[in-house]
């Protein structure tokens, strides 16, 4: 099957190069991250790439501790 299925109505595909990347956090840190968003006006999902390029780049340069 090479087609491409229908979008399920209410879901909106990440645009351009995106994925879709699901993620379990404590309740709080979600409430926290979707009323920054507001605030900012902003998407949580912007929030979140943002902050995992920042991990990322410490990660790079050496700066992180292993967990």
């Amino acid at each position: 099957m090479t087609e491409k299925k229908a979008n399920l109505k209410g879901r909106k595909p990440p645009g351009g190069d995106k994925r879709q990347f699901l993620l379990s956090i404590e309740a709080e840190v979600v409430k926290s991250i979707k009323l920054s968003a507001l605030e900012d006006e902003t998407t949580s999902s912007a929030i979140m790439e943002e902050a995992a390029k920042q991990w990322l780049e410490r990660r790079k340069s050496g700066r992180t501790k292993k967990a």
